[in-house]
Protein backbone atom coordinates (compact mmCIF):
# COMPACT_ATOMS: atom_id res chain seq x y z
CA UNK A 1 0.00 0.00 0.00
CA UNK A 2 1.43 3.13 -1.17
CA UNK A 3 2.39 5.74 1.71
CA UNK A 4 0.32 9.01 1.98
CA UNK A 5 1.97 11.97 0.10
CA UNK A 6 1.74 15.17 2.65
CA UNK A 7 2.99 18.27 1.33
CA UNK A 8 5.02 20.53 3.75
CA UNK A 9 3.23 24.34 3.85
CA UNK A 10 5.96 25.96 3.61
CA UNK A 11 7.86 24.48 0.67
CA UNK A 12 4.68 24.14 -1.76
CA UNK A 13 4.74 26.48 -4.07
CA UNK A 14 2.23 29.36 -3.81
CA UNK A 15 0.12 30.38 -6.19
CA UNK A 16 1.55 33.10 -8.24
CA UNK A 17 -0.68 36.61 -7.19
CA UNK A 18 -1.30 38.99 -10.04
CA UNK A 19 -1.60 36.05 -12.68
CA UNK A 20 -3.20 37.21 -15.61
CA UNK A 21 -4.95 34.06 -16.26
CA UNK A 22 -6.54 33.80 -12.56
CA UNK A 23 -9.73 35.57 -11.67
CA UNK A 24 -11.78 37.44 -14.10
CA UNK A 25 -9.06 36.71 -16.66
CA UNK A 26 -10.69 33.26 -16.71
CA UNK A 27 -13.51 34.88 -18.09
CA UNK A 28 -11.64 36.93 -20.43
CA UNK A 29 -9.40 34.12 -21.54
CA UNK A 30 -13.58 32.06 -22.08
CA UNK A 31 -14.98 34.97 -23.95
CA UNK A 32 -11.69 35.78 -26.28
CA UNK A 33 -11.98 32.18 -26.81
CA UNK A 34 -15.21 32.07 -28.09
CA UNK A 35 -14.77 35.44 -30.50
CA UNK A 36 -11.51 33.67 -31.58
CA UNK A 37 -14.12 30.76 -33.17
CA UNK A 38 -16.50 32.96 -34.00
CA UNK A 39 -14.67 35.38 -35.85
CA UNK A 40 -12.45 32.91 -37.71
CA UNK A 41 -15.42 30.70 -38.47
CA UNK A 42 -17.04 33.73 -40.16
CA UNK A 43 -14.50 35.18 -42.24
CA UNK A 44 -13.68 31.48 -43.53
CA UNK A 45 -16.88 31.07 -44.92
CA UNK A 46 -17.11 34.42 -46.18
CA UNK A 47 -13.86 34.28 -47.43
CA UNK A 48 -14.37 31.33 -49.27
CA UNK A 49 -17.71 31.85 -50.36
CA UNK A 50 -18.33 35.52 -51.09
CA UNK A 51 -15.32 37.32 -50.79
CA UNK A 52 -16.20 39.18 -53.95
CA UNK A 53 -19.38 40.81 -52.29
CA UNK A 54 -17.69 42.43 -49.12
CA UNK A 55 -13.74 41.63 -49.16
CA UNK A 56 -12.75 44.65 -47.05
CA UNK A 57 -15.15 43.27 -44.18
CA UNK A 58 -14.35 39.88 -44.43
CA UNK A 59 -10.73 40.53 -44.39
CA UNK A 60 -11.40 42.76 -40.96
CA UNK A 61 -13.49 39.68 -39.94
CA UNK A 62 -9.94 37.47 -40.06
CA UNK A 63 -8.06 39.91 -38.47
CA UNK A 64 -10.23 40.33 -35.71
CA UNK A 65 -10.30 36.29 -35.10
CA UNK A 66 -6.15 36.46 -35.45
CA UNK A 67 -6.18 39.39 -32.57
CA UNK A 68 -8.65 37.47 -30.63
CA UNK A 69 -6.59 34.22 -30.94
CA UNK A 70 -3.52 35.76 -29.78
CA UNK A 71 -5.06 37.65 -26.68
CA UNK A 72 -6.47 34.53 -26.02
CA UNK A 73 -3.16 32.52 -25.74
CA UNK A 74 -1.47 35.33 -24.45
CA UNK A 75 -3.77 35.06 -21.37
CA UNK A 76 -3.38 31.55 -21.09
CA UNK A 77 -0.18 31.61 -21.34
CA UNK A 78 0.50 34.55 -18.65
CA UNK A 79 3.97 35.68 -17.24
CA UNK A 80 5.14 39.09 -17.62
CA UNK A 81 6.23 38.79 -21.55
CA UNK A 82 2.55 37.48 -22.75
CA UNK A 83 1.00 39.93 -20.21
CA UNK A 84 2.72 43.09 -22.29
CA UNK A 85 1.63 41.05 -25.28
CA UNK A 86 -1.43 41.19 -24.61
CA UNK A 87 -1.83 44.28 -23.21
CA UNK A 88 -0.65 45.61 -26.50
CA UNK A 89 -3.23 43.29 -28.55
CA UNK A 90 -6.03 44.93 -26.28
CA UNK A 91 -4.70 48.27 -27.12
CA UNK A 92 -4.27 48.05 -30.82
CA UNK A 93 -7.78 45.78 -30.62
CA UNK A 94 -9.76 48.88 -29.04
CA UNK A 95 -8.16 50.73 -31.60
CA UNK A 96 -9.41 48.90 -34.11
CA UNK A 97 -13.06 48.50 -33.24
CA UNK A 98 -13.14 52.20 -32.75
CA UNK A 99 -11.83 52.72 -36.07
CA UNK A 100 -14.05 50.64 -37.88
CA UNK A 101 -16.64 51.41 -35.59
CA UNK A 102 -16.62 54.97 -36.62
CA UNK A 103 -15.87 54.47 -39.88
CA UNK A 104 -19.21 52.49 -40.53
CA UNK A 105 -21.28 55.11 -39.43
CA UNK A 106 -19.53 57.63 -41.23
CA UNK A 107 -19.31 55.34 -44.38
CA UNK A 108 -21.82 52.67 -44.17
CA UNK A 109 -20.85 52.22 -48.55
CA UNK A 110 -17.62 51.05 -47.64
CA UNK A 111 -19.08 47.89 -45.73
CA UNK A 112 -21.56 46.05 -47.89
CA UNK A 113 -21.41 43.35 -44.92
CA UNK A 114 -20.73 44.03 -41.63
CA UNK A 115 -17.62 43.03 -39.53
CA UNK A 116 -17.34 41.98 -36.11
CA UNK A 117 -16.39 45.33 -35.54
CA UNK A 118 -19.15 47.12 -37.30
CA UNK A 119 -20.91 49.72 -35.55
CA UNK A 120 -18.70 49.53 -32.66
CA UNK A 121 -19.63 45.46 -32.08
CA UNK A 122 -23.59 46.52 -32.20
CA UNK A 123 -24.35 42.91 -33.96
CA UNK A 124 -22.21 41.38 -31.19
CA UNK A 125 -24.25 43.60 -28.33
CA UNK A 126 -21.53 46.02 -27.87
CA UNK A 127 -18.86 43.32 -26.77
CA UNK A 128 -15.88 43.79 -29.33
CA UNK A 129 -15.89 47.32 -27.61
CA UNK A 130 -15.88 46.26 -23.93
CA UNK A 131 -14.02 43.41 -24.52
CA UNK A 132 -10.66 44.79 -24.66
CA UNK A 133 -11.87 47.80 -22.13
CA UNK A 134 -12.59 45.13 -19.42
CA UNK A 135 -8.80 43.53 -20.95
CA UNK A 136 -7.27 46.42 -20.32
CA UNK A 137 -8.13 47.30 -17.11
CA UNK A 138 -7.26 43.41 -15.97
CA UNK A 139 -4.13 43.18 -17.49
CA UNK A 140 -3.03 46.61 -16.06
CA UNK A 141 -4.52 45.73 -12.72
CA UNK A 142 -3.56 42.22 -12.89
CA UNK A 143 0.14 42.64 -12.73
CA UNK A 144 1.12 44.61 -9.89
CA UNK A 145 2.73 42.86 -7.36
CA UNK A 146 1.01 43.10 -3.62
CA UNK A 147 3.14 44.83 -0.96
CA UNK A 148 5.00 43.08 1.35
Amino acid sequence: MPEPTTVDVETAPAPRRGSINTGPGKLLVTLYGIFTVGAASRSAVQLSTRFHEAPLAYILSAVAAVVYAFITLSLVRGGEGARKAALTCCALELAGVLAVGTWTLVEPSAFPDATVWSDYGMGYLFIPVFLPLTGLWWLRRGHREPRP
